[in-house]
C-alpha cells in the first residue's frame, strides 16, 4: 500500500510539474537575438522653417525591473505614483542638432544627466524646441535654443504629465504647462478596511459601454485619481534671472487645453464629479470653458455628460456638443459640432450634424457654419469665408469632403469615396503656418490644394504629391515615387522653390532623409543612417498575389532565407502572420496595399525573425472579411477566414517554396482571435500562436472590432465567432501568450486563461505564457526575448521536421 501511494503521488507530482512550468527567462537563437537587440535608428524632428533637424537617439528596450516599478491603474490610466507621469513609455536618451543646409551636426549643452526626453515641440520661429525630461522623482520642462546650442529648465514646480499633452507654446518664447499641485507626501492613504460596499445603480437610462480596463473601482481609486490628475496651469516666460513661472487660474482636472490663435484665451475641458466607474477618464462628466490670459472664466460653453450614456453603434454619438476647437485663421473663434438627431444616426433626417462658431468676446449667439448628412470628422479653414468639411460614416465605410461657405451654407463637393478604397484615396491636404503660427491648409493661387498620399496601386504603394484645382476638379501630378524605391513626403520645406523633405528607401537601401527639388528633379541626402539589421540583407522579399475561392484578390509579403533556391532546396515550413480587416466591397478588399520596395526592418512583434530559422514567412497576409449590401462582414466570418488561409497556403505550395503540410499561423490581438478560430474550424495548420487576443465574444457584449451589433442583437454571430465555444475542437497545438497587465479594451488576460483551461480540459495541446507586467504591446527586454524563445520552441516542436532541408535547422 505504501508503494502504491508513493507511485500515485509521483504521478500527481509529475502531472503538476508538466501542467505549469516554473521556468526562468530564456533567449531565442542567436540570429533572432541579434536582430531584436539591434540599436534603434534615430528619430528625427524638423523645425517649421525647414532649417534644423533634431536627431533623437532612442532608448533600447527597458528591463523587466523597470516595468515592475510601482504603478497605479485607475480611470483608464497607467500612472507612475512617484513622478506624476505615465508609468510606461519610450524615451530619447541622446540629442544632436543638424543644420540641414550645411549638414553640420552639433551637440546640445546643459542637457540633464541620464536624459529621458519626450514630448518634443518646436516653436513657430523654428529657433527653439521644448521637451520634457523624466526622472525617478519628477518631470521637468526644458527649452533648447539653436542659437546658443544650450538647454534651459523652464519649470520651477514639477510638471504633471498624467493626462494628455504636458505643455504647449504660448508664443515663440513662453510656454503653458501643467504642474503638480500637491507633494507626494499628501497622497491619499488607503484605508485599512473599506467604509462600506461599492454600489452602482442605473435608473432607466441606457448606458452601454465597451469592456474597458483599469477603471475606477472604489472611493479610494477616486481619491487617487483626483490627487494625481489635478493640475495647475503655469505660464513659463524667460527672464534675465531664469524663467518666471506664473499660475493661470485655479487647480482643476484638465482633460485638454488649447490656446487661441491670438493667445488671449485658452479653451479648457475640465473634468467634473462624479467620476464614472464604467468609462476611462476621457469620458467623464466635463465642462468646456474659455478662460482669459490670467485664468479668469470668460464663458462656460457646455456641460458634457459622461460618455457612458452614449448609444452603441459606430455612427451614434453622445447627445451633446463635441470636438471643440479654435478656428485657426481667426484671432479667437471657437468651433464645435452638435448632433441634430440626439446622437442616433438611424433617425430619418436630412442633416445629422451641425457645426457652430462663436467669436470673442463670446457674448453673442453661436453661428451655424455647416450641416452634414453624415458625422462631421474634420473642419479646416482654407481661405476667407471658406471651410473644408469632411463627413463620414463608419458603418457605411464612406467619406465626403466639401468646400463650404458658412455665410450662405453653399457647398461644393470635392471627394466622395469609400474609406476602404485605397486606390481612390486623393491624399491629405498639406498645410503651412499662417500669421498666427497655426497650421492651415495651403492654397496656391487661391484655388489649388497640395495633396500628399500613399499612392496605392496594383503595383503597391507609390507615394505622390499632387495639385488639385478645387474649381475644375483637375489633378496635376507634381511628383511620384519611382520604382524600385519607396519614398514618402515628410514635409514641404518651401512651396515657392518646391523643396520637399522625403524619406527614401529600397529593398537594399536603409531609410534616409532627402531634400528633393521638384523643379529641377534633384535629390540630396541629408542623413546617412546605417543598416540597423545587416543580418537581414540577402533575405528575399516579394509581394505575392493570389485569389481565394470566391474570386477576391489577396496579397502577402513573402520572405525567403538567404541563398534559398526552391528547385535545389525544396519547399520550406511556412509561418503565416495576419490580421483580419472588414470591408463592404469585394473590389476594395482586393486592392494591393503596402510596398514591395520597402527596406526590411523588423521590431519585436514581427514574424520575419523566422526567415533566419529556415521558414518561408508570409507577413501581412491579407484576411479580408467582406459583407456587401445588407450583409454584414461577420455573418460568415469563419468561412472567409478559411478561404483566406487556404488560398495563401495553396499559393506558396504552387510556387514550390512552401510545404502545405507544415504551416504555422499566428497573430496579435485580433490576429490572435483569428488564429484560434482557424485552429477551431480547420485542419490547415500544424500549430498556432495567439498573442494577447480575445476568444469569448460574450465578454465583449456591446460590440468589438468593427462589429457594431450587440450580443443581444446578434447572439448567433457572437457565439459562432467565439473560438471558446469550440474549444473542444481545438486539437492543433496552440501557444497562447498574453501580457499580465493588458490594458486594451476587450483583451483581458482572463480571455487567454479561460481558453487555455477549456482546451486543456478537452485534451488539446496548448501552452499559456503570461508575461509579467506587460500591457497589450510588450516592452521589457527579458519578456520579449522569452516570447521569441517560446514561439521558436513551439514551431520547432510542432512544425519543423528536422533534416528536411538545409534551411531547416
Amino acid at each position: 500500500m505504501r508503494k502504491l501511494c508513493f507511485f500515485l503521488l509521483a504521478i500527481i507530482s509529475y502531472g503538476a510539474i508538466h501542467a505549469q512550468d516554473a521556468i526562468g527567462y530564456q533567449t531565442p537563437p542567436k540570429d533572432i537575438y541579434d536582430l531584436v537587440m539591434a540599436t534603434p535608428t534615430p528619430g528625427v524632428s524638423v523645425d517649421s522653417k525647414g532649417r534644423w533637424m533634431l536627431l533623437m537617439q532612442r532608448s533600447s528596450m527597458p528591463d523587466v525591473e523597470e516595468l515592475a516599478q510601482p504603478e497605479l491603474r485607475i480611470a483608464g490610466l497607467r500612472i507612475n505614483p512617484k513622478n506624476f507621469g505615465p508609468s510606461r513609455g519610450s524615451y530619447v536618451i541622446g540629442l544632436t542638432l543638424k543644420n540641414i543646409a550645411t549638414g553640420k551636426e552639433m551637440a546640445i549643452k546643459n542637457l540633464p544627466k541620464n536624459l529621458k526626453a519626450s514630448s518634443f515641440s518646436w516653436n513657430t520661429a523654428g529657433d527653439k524646441f521644448a521637451f520634457t525630461h523624466t526622472s525617478l522623482t519628477g518631470i521637468d520642462l526644458y527649452v533648447a535654443d539653436v542659437n546658443t546650442l544650450a538647454a534651459v529648465r523652464y519649470n520651477n514646480v514639477p510638471v504633471n504629465a498624467v493626462m494628455g499633452s504636458p505643455f504647449t507654446w504660448v508664443n515663440d518664447n513662453s510656454i503653458l504647462f501643467r504642474s503638480v499641485t500637491k507633494p507626494l507626501s499628501q497622497q491619499p492613504v488607503k484605508p485599512a478596511a473599506p467604509s462600506g460596499p461599492v454600489a452602482q445603480q442605473s435608473l432607466g437610462k441606457v448606458a452601454a459601454s465597451r469592456t474597458y480596463q483599469d477603471l475606477i473601482k472604489s472611493p479610494y481609486d477616486e481619491a487617487l485619481f483626483e490627487f494625481y490628475a489635478t493640475t495647475q496651469l503655469v505660464k513659463a516666460t524667460p527672464s534675465g534671472r531664469g524663467p518666471l513661472n506664473m499660475n493661470i487660474g485655479s487647480p482643476m482636472i484638465l482633460n485638454s487645453y488649447s490656446i487661441s490663435p491670438d493667445r488671449e484665451y485658452t479653451l479648457v475641458e475640465k473634468i467634473d464629479k462624479p467620476f464614472s466607474y464604467l468609462v476611462p477618464a476621457g469620458g467623464f462628466n466635463s465642462s468646456m470653458i474659455i478662460i482669459d490670459a490670467i485664468g479668469r472664466e470668460v464663458k462656460l460653453l457646455a456641460k458634457i455628460p459622461s460618455s457612458e450614456l452614449a448609444p452603441t453603434g459606430f455612427d451614434n454619438v453622445l447627445n451633446a456638443p463635441h470636438d471643440y476647437t479654435w478656428k485657426d485663421d481667426e484671432q479667437a473663434t471657437v468651433m464645435w459640432v452638435t448632433p441634430l438627431d440626439s446622437g442616433i444616426m438611424k433617425k430619418k433626417m436630412d442633416f445629422h450634424d451641425e457645426a457652430f462658431a462663436l467669436t470673442a468676446p463670446f457674448t453673442g449667439k453661436p453661428v451655424s457654419i455647416a450641416k452634414t448628412a453624415m458625422r462631421i470628422t474634420d473642419i479646416s479653414p482654407v481661405k476667407k469665408d471658406m471651410l473644408m468639411v469632411t463627413e463620414g460614416s463608419q458603418a457605411k465605410h464612406r467619406q465626403k469632403t466639401s468646400m463650404v461657405n458658412p455665410a450662405d451654407g453653399s457647398s461644393t463637393l470635392l471627394f466622395d469615396r469609400s474609406t476602404d478604397d485605397a486606390y481612390g484615396n486623393p491624399g491629405r491636404p498639406l498645410t503651412e503656418l499662417n500669421q498666427y503660427g497655426r497650421e492651415v491648409i495651403k492654397l496656391i493661387d487661391g484655388n489649388t490644394l497640395m495633396l500628399s498620399g500613399m499612392g496605392a496601386s496594383a503595383d503597391g504603394d507609390l507615394p505622390f504629391l499632387n495639385q488639385y484645382n478645387i474649381s475644375t476638379k483637375e489633378t496635376k501630378q507634381l511628383w511620384r515615387c519611382e520604382k524600385p524605391f519607396y519614398e514618402t513626403v515628410a514635409d514641404v520645406l518651401d512651396y515657392d522653390k518646391m523643396l520637399v523633405l522625403t524619406s527614401k528607401q529600397s529593398q537594399t537601401d536603409a531609410p534616409n532623409y532627402y531634400i528633393r527639388d521638384l523643379k529641377n528633379n534633384t535629390a540630396k541626402a541629408i542623413t546617412s543612417f546605417p543598416d540597423p539589421q545587416p543580418a537581414l540583407r540577402g533575405v528575399s522579399k516579394q509581394k505575392i498575389t493570389y485569389k481565394r475561392k470566391d474570386g477576391v484578390d489577396l496579397a502577402a509579403d513573402l520572405y525567403l532565407p538567404k541563398g534559398y533556391d526552391a528547385k535545389k532546396d525544396g519547399p520550406l515550413p511556412v509561418f503565416m502572420w495576419a490580421y483580419p480587416r472588414e470591408f463592404k466591397n469585394a473590389n476594395d478588399a482586393a486592392q494591393v496595399r503596402g510596398s514591395k520596395y520597402s527596406f526590411t526592418r523588423i521590431g519585436w512583434g514581427s514574424p520575419v525573425f523566422w526567415v533566419t530559422q529556415g521558414y518561408a514567412v508570409m507577413d501581412n497576409a491579407e484576411f479580408p472579411i467582406v459583407g456587401e449590401g445588407d450583409n454584414q462582414p461577420n455573418d460568415n466570418f469563419i468561412e472567409q477566414l478559411e478561404w483566406n488561409a487556404k488560398a495563401a497556403i495553396d499559393k506558396v505550395a504552387e510556387m514550390g517554396v512552401g510545404d502545405s503540410t507544415r504551416v504555422a499561423v499566428g497573430g496579435h490581438s485580433y490576429g490572435a482571435f483569428m488564429t484560434a478560430n482557424l485552429l477551431a474550424h480547420t485542419n490547415l495548420f500544424k500549430a498556432g500562436i495567439a498573442r494577447s487576443g480575445a476568444y469569448n465574444r460574450t465578454l465583449t457584449p456591446f460590440g468589438f472590432q468593427n462589429e457594431e451589433r450587440t450580443y443581444w442583437q446578434a447572439p448567433d454571430v457572437y457565439n459562432r465567432m467565439s473560438p471558446f465555444s469550440y474549444a473542444d475542437k481545438i486539437k492543433t497545438p496552440l501557444l497562447l501568450i498574453h501580457g499580465e497587465a493588458d490594458n486594451n479594451p476587450g483583451t483581458f488576460p482572463i480571455q487567454s486563461e479561460r481558453l487555455f483551461n477549456a482546451v486543456k480540459g478537452h485534451g488539446g495541446t496548448v501552452r499559456f505564457v503570461q508575461l509579467p507586467y506587460e500591457s497589450h504591446g510588450y516592452a521589457a527586454k527579458e519578456n520579449i526575448l522569452h516570447m521569441l524563445w517560446e514561439m521558436n520552441t513551439w514551431m520547432d516542436k510542432y512544425v519543423k521536421n528536422k533534416g528536411q532541408s538545409k534551411y531547416v535547422k
